[in-house]
């Protein structure tokens, strides 16, 4: 009698890129990670992952692919390691194809390769139809970078420690936000890090938690803040003139991406952010709008909380 094939699951998968309402560095820790404040908040800009398993050995195979010929497709990809991480936990066996369309520019502050390793996380969740107790998944996903837990949940959220630990924050109204990912130049986050390490002072450390508290518990929308500003736009002075330009186009507000070099607007007119985007046409520019806590979880297929 001839055996049928193994069956085949797959399954496709959004990853949302992000960015920081505020962004405050208060220390270098012993560790020497940087203590941070910051508030995350999800948009709908995103990459997806297409993830098949066919269960046709004891052993585990990997096959992954990338539209962006530029991908690093080895062990350094954090989707490479968050399936390992996956497979170590869980004991997957059998094959499994992982294909991502990368859409969210690499290395521009909008969290991109974070947002790619929770996505794997949970899309291997349910297609292992496995569970996790949720404190054992955020630690999980702290294993694979700092940024990584938020993205298990998306919407607004505060970020603390090493922005690993997260604490889901009101939704404010959805927003238009116009993303300008500047032509020609990148920001090395290590050397942003070291740039706004020699401006700490510990006489700002106060005043900074007392404002951060405050931002953190309005549900107003309050002025964008970042600390990698000031370093970064002294040494690409053209961010800065981006995030004039926002401005002048009727942005309410504009600040860095992160740690750059992305930089973003945030407009109340999806009319008026679209006008705006037209202004850039050397750089790549996306008109998104901001994503609820609540939609962001319908969209990866789990209930966020």
């Amino acid at each position: 009698m001839k055996k049928s094939a193994p069956a085949k699951k797959s399954l496709r998968i959004p990853a949302f890129a992000k960015i920081n309402s505020c962004l405050h560095i208060i220390a270098k820790r012993p560790d020497g990670y940087h203590e941070l404040r910051t508030i995350f908040q999800t948009i709908s800009l995103r990459d997806t992952l297409h993830l098949s398993l066919k269960k046709d050995s004891d052993l585990f195979e990997l096959l992954f692919t990338s539209d962006d010929p530029a991908m690093p497709l080895g062990n350094d990809n954090l989707v490479v390691r968050a399936v390992h991480a996956f497979q170590r936990e869980f004991g997957l066996r059998g094959s499994l194809g992982v294909h991502l369309e990368k859409k969210i520019p690499v290395a521009r502050g909008l969290g991109g390769g974070s947002s790619d390793a929770a996505a794997t996380l949970i899309g291997l969740m349910r297609l292992a139809e496995a569970s996790l107790p949720l404190a054992k998944m955020i630690k999980l996903a702290a294993g694979l970078g700092a940024d990584v837990p938020f993205f298990l949940f998306g919407g607004r959220a505060l970020a603390v420690n090493r922005g690993d630990e997260i604490y889901p924050l009101a939704d404010l109204p959805k927003r238009s936000v116009v993303v300008v990912s500047p032509k020609g130049i990148g920001v090395s986050t290590k050397d942003a890090y070291e740039w706004a390490s020699a401006e700490l002072t510990k006489d700002a450390e106060p005043h900074k938690l007392f404002r951060f508290c405050a931002l953190c518990w309005s549900r107003q929308e309050s002025r964008l803040s970042n600390d990698f500003e000031s370093p970064v736009f002294r040494r690409h002075p053209r961010l800065e003139e981006i995030r004039a330009g926002l401005l002048q186009r009727g942005a309410a507000d504009a600040a860095l991406a992160g740690s750059g070099s992305a930089v973003f607007g945030i407009f109340r007119n999806p009319a008026q952010a679209r006008r705006s985007a037209r202004e850039f046409p050397e750089d790549s520019v996306f008109v998104v709008e901001t994503i609820s806590r609540a939609k962001y979880g319908q969209a990866m297929g789990w209930r966020a909380r």
